[in-house]
């Protein structure tokens, strides 16, 4: 597929990308970005930050206001795939499953997820930026010209998530990643909190028998011309 970029201003483009767990937006998202000279900020890596450091400082989850107040001091600086937390490059940390076993807990916090909305809503000002999580085209950038909701199959998310997994941890099995998402993907979806759910004028795709550069250039064909 070839598109046309020269009709699209994309210093002012806004792409809002949400999706579940192993949906593929965060790889989607990163290469969309990139193809069309944008920022990228994948938004699960900044409650992972809270959920690292507030391990590190001894703040427990249930302390609401403390985890409240974290997310607001702290210094989140994103570089592509890098995060650097009060100018500390955390980013091999931050794939510790015990942190992100934290982080499922810390972004069901209303406070801390409000914090950091409006950091997110900060970094988005003045566009030219593709953002991805579970509550971007509901929550943090409503008016964005362009929503997507990647999906697939619970079963192919968790060959993929397993694939991803077993890299790090050779042992782990395919039936527990599977039993992971289900009770994440229910956590996700229950919380009072920004729930994840496609916005109404969200473009949903369902990635379960699409490659990964078909889907960028799905997403990048839909650019509107003026965005």
């Amino acid at each position: 597929m070839v598109v046309n970029m020269s009709t699209k201003n994309m210093k002012k483009t806004i792409i809002a990308i949400d999706g579940p767990v192993a949906s593929g937006k965060s790889s989607v998202g990163e290469k969309v970005a990139a193809r069309v000279g944008c920022k990228f900020l994948d938004t699960g890596l900044m409650y992972r930050a809270v959920a690292w450091l507030s391990g590190e400082l001894g703040v427990e989850t249930s302390d609401a206001r403390g985890l409240k107040d974290l997310a607001a001091d702290m210094e989140i600086t994103i570089r592509g795939a890098r995060i650097l937390v009060d100018g500390e490059d955390v980013s091999t940390l931050l794939r510790r499953k015990t942190v992100e076993a934290r982080s499922s807990l810390v972004a069901t916090i209303p406070d801390v997820r409000k914090t950091l909305v409006a950091k997110q809503q900060a970094m988005a000002a003045g566009g030219g930026i593709v953002m991805v999580g579970r509550d971007i085209g509901t929550v943090v950038l409503p008016n964005a010209p362009l929503k997507i909701y990647l999906d697939a199959p619970i079963s192919e998310r968790a060959r993929r998530r397993h694939q991803e997994l077993v890299e790090r941890t050779p042992n782990v099995l395919e039936q527990d990643v599977f039993r992971d998402l289900e009770e994440r993907d229910k956590t996700d979806s229950e919380r009072k909190a920004s729930p994840l759910q496609p916005a109404d004028d969200a473009i949903v795709i369902d990635t379960g028998e699409l490659s990964l550069d078909n889907v960028v250039d799905i997403v990048v064909d839909l650019i509107p011309d003026e965005s």
